[in-house]
């Protein structure tokens, strides 16, 4: 049995950086909040993912998300939701003036009053992790196909905050990357565009979460 969960945590572990590594909604706010902010209020956005990661992961493992997902009209609303919240980060992305980037420089150790802090960084990932659809039928996924009830619920939370940990330092990593010097002197100066790019698939990700609730 010893040798079966070794099996079963690779195999979650294996298929759950995968997917990390596959950029999407939660990517892109990492890397417009790692180039905006300084680290301090960055890490807010990776604990808000990482956070939101953790509540799925939770509900998958006492039944709720079996529940959710088996459920077409909470389902479709949470596409709704998600996608209507993507295309509003969209928009704010979008409609921002070339002069809101003359701020950013390579090093900085203070940011205006009012502009953003740890808290609302936080918050915009946990909406961000919590509104997409895509993280719940994930989770919910690994742990109904590759759990069986014959895995002890200690394997399982344990294998729950492994994930939830990966989730938070992948992102911490990125935003760590995109802090140092070097890297950011070449993000900043293309902050603008980089904006506009993320917000541009932020909106494109968002329309098609909210079409695919209407889909039959």
């Amino acid at each position: 049995m010893e040798s079966d969960l070794i099996i079963i945590f690779f195999t979650v572990a294996l298929a759950h950086f995968l997917a990390l590594l596959s950029p999407g909604p939660d990517f892109v706010l990492v890397v417009k909040s790692a180039i905006k902010n300084d680290r301090s209020k960055a890490i807010g956005v990776a604990a808000g993912i990482s956070t939101a990661n953790a509540l799925y992961i939770a509900l998958c493992l006492i039944g709720v998300g079996a529940i959710l997902a088996s459920s077409v009209s909470l389902m479709i609303a949470l596409k709704i939701i998600g996608g209507l919240f993507l295309m509003f980060l969209a928009f704010q992305a979008l409609r921002a003036k070339r002069s809101s980037y003359a701020e950013l420089s390579i090093e900085r150790d203070e940011q205006k009053s009012g502009e953003t802090s740890f808290l609302k960084e936080f918050v915009t990932g946990f909406m961000s992790g919590i509104l997409n659809p895509k993280n719940l039928l994930f989770y919910l996924s690994l742990f109904t196909v590759v759990l069986t009830n014959d895995v002890s619920q200690t394997f399982k939370i344990g294998l729950g905050i492994w994930m939830t940990t990966v989730v938070f330092f992948w992102d911490t990593a990125i935003i760590f990357l995109l802090s140092t010097n070097k890297v950011r002197s070449k993000f900043t100066k293309l902050a603008y565009y980089i904006d506009k790019l993320t917000g541009a698939i932020l909106g494109m990700v968002g329309f098609s979460i909210v079409k695919s609730a209407f889909a039959k």
